[in-house]
């Protein structure tokens, strides 16, 4: 099966950079805020689905969340500093496989983000790495602010598939969530579920998809 891929998407927090939503339910406990409460708040997360859909801009997020945890007085800084503090660094051997991968496959970028989130990325990714963007990187980048559509809803991948030509036997999508891996497979993508604890780079030998790999 292994053979016959042409196009790999790939997921961007748990897949290509690490994130831990812990640290950031930890930096709320600090200031007064049950952060494990909050997460699942449905209130919350419709100003959350709204703004990683790109409905609501950066200043409406900030403004309707601080109000919804008594925070009003909380300055912008502050505030995007908890709410990017679940973001990990981009390892550098993850760029380096992807850089080996993109020899032999196309490759995209399928995220579920926002612009706060996007703009620490994209600073880590110049910085670190000399790429301006995630379109240098990849040969193509949908990030779900951007598209206003987000993962499972099976039109996201319809997006991606239509706008860059893909058949889906020919294309496989690495996600750490079981919910996106499923609609992808409903596709007729091949899917690989990846755990938090394995690396990309270790599915691939010299930038190859390994065929031991048990891809569905």
């Amino acid at each position: 099966m292994a053979e016959k891929i042409k196009n790999i998407i790939f997921d961007l927090g748990g897949v290509v950079l690490d994130i831990d939503e812990s640290i950031t339910i930890h930096e709320l406990q600090k200031k007064g805020i049950n952060g494990q409460t909050l997460m699942h708040d449905p209130q919350f997360l419709a100003i959350d689905g709204k703004f990683e859909r790109g409905i609501i801009s950066a200043p409406t997020f900030r403004k309707q969340v601080k109000q919804l945890i008594g925070k009003e007085n909380l300055s912008d800084p502050d505030f995007d500093f908890i709410w990017n503090s679940m973001l990990l660094d981009i390892p550098r051997e993850r760029i380096q496989a992807l850089e080996q991968i993109k020899e032999h496959y196309n490759i995209f970028l399928m995220s579920n983000t926002n612009e706060i989130h996007y703009d620490l990325y994209v600073r880590d990714l110049q910085l670190r790495f000399g790429y301006k963007q995630f379109d240098d990187l990849f040969d193509k980048s949908y990030f779900s602010f951007d598209v206003h559509l987000m993962k499972p809803d099976p039109l996201f991948f319809e997006y991606i598939i239509d706008n860059q030509g893909l058949k889906p036997k020919e294309t496989l999508f690495i996600d750490d969530t079981k919910a996106n891996i499923d609609v992808a497979s409903q596709l007729g993508i091949h899917t690989y579920l990846i755990r938090r604890d394995e690396l990309v780079r270790n599915l691939f030998e010299n930038g190859i998809l390994k065929k031991d790999v048990l891809i569905s």
